[in-house]
């Protein structure tokens, strides 16, 4: 057992070292009042104070009067621990009711117009949802998770701005190309839908779980999974991706082949500039059922004052039993 405030404990322990000066004070100030009066005359008190019921009257009286001070001590002491407020250590495990959202950002060159615009519509995102997981994933030619799936929301709101912020190029080596640029080619789309998918942690249980992605589709170069495989991949896993294009009307063939491949995981594609484009996707998204996971074993200390406050009442109740008893 821990205290939360332990200073109450010494507050009391003072209080009870006062009281007993005081005691003492007024006892030797009642002596050296009742000293300097004048003595009753009472023929043979000696031999009254000699008489084993008188000694014994005497003894139990004292001994009363010292229980009275134990249990008032022990009443202060008490008062003083249930003040401190005692805790005591209990294992929670914490469950969470929510979904599971991995942003996945395209940072390839031919996105660097537009990645501002889309960092604003996530952070929009961000408003429309409670309690739901949200991760960053970031790709080029190789993808970078910015962080896990995570319902702190300032934080998820501060490195949202930290990647924004990168876009301005004022650092010799912005954010968002460390880690972005280890592999040939550029803007790897499948690629980064694939590791986007793999970031879903809690494999084995049921979770609703989405892929925002937000990507020009204008692959450069060789990438392992093209964006369809990548798409039914996501499908095996139970993922379904919201694409959010910059370029949607403006290439017809491009527009078609991301918005197929949203489908092909039961979701949809977006342009990136639509009024509605996040209201629609929150409302998507929140057709999912939540479903419960369940949290790490935390050990929290809470208060825990039933036993103290107990024994102060039964202090208490023996003390004025015992003042009643002496008739003070």
């Amino acid at each position: 057992m821990t205290l939360n405030t332990w200073w109450m404990l010494l507050v009391a322990v003072g209080i009870l070292l006062a009281a007993v000066l005081i005691g003492i004070l007024l006892g030797l100030r009642s002596r050296s009042r009742a000293e300097s009066a004048p003595a009753a005359l009472v023929s043979r008190a000696e031999r009254l104070r000699s008489l084993p019921s008188f000694r014994t009257s005497v003894r139990r009286r004292m001994g009363v009067l010292s229980g009275v001070l134990a249990v008032g001590a022990v009443a202060v002491l008490l008062g003083g621990l249930v003040a401190a407020r005692p805790l005591s250590p209990r294992t929670i495990h914490p469950v969470d009711t929510s979904r599971d959202i991995m942003l996945c950002l395209d940072v390839s060159g031919s996105m660097s117009e537009v990645d501002v615009e889309v960092l604003n519509v996530f952070e929009k995102l961000l408003e429309g949802f409670r309690g739901e997981r949200i991760g960053l994933t970031i790709f080029n030619s190789s993808p970078v998770q910015v962080f896990p799936l995570t319902d702190d929301y300032p934080f998820i709101k501060e490195q949202l701005q930290s990647i924004r912020s990168s876009f301005s190029y004022l650092d010799e080596t912005p954010e968002h190309w460390v880690g972005t640029l280890n592999g040939p080619g550029s803007s790897l789309i499948g690629d980064g839908l694939a590791a986007c998918t793999l970031r879903f942690d809690h494999a084995d249980s049921e979770r609703s779980r989405s892929v925002i992605l937000a990507t020009d589709n204008e692959l450069v170069g060789a990438s392992i999974l093209t964006i369809e495989e990548a798409a039914r991949f996501a499908a095996a896993k139970h993922v379904r991706v919201f694409a959010l294009n910059p370029v949607q009307g403006k290439d017809a063939a491009v527009s078609a082949q991301l918005s197929d491949a949203a489908r092909l995981t039961g979701g949809q594609s977006y342009a990136l500039r639509d009024t509605t484009s996040v209201s629609d996707i929150i409302t998507e998204i929140r057709k999912q059922e939540a479903r419960a996971l369940q949290g790490q074993a935390q050990v929290v200390r809470v208060d825990s004052p039933g036993l103290p406050i107990a024994l102060t009442l039964v202090a208490v109740l023996g003390f004025l039993v015992l003042l009643w008893r002496v008739r003070l």
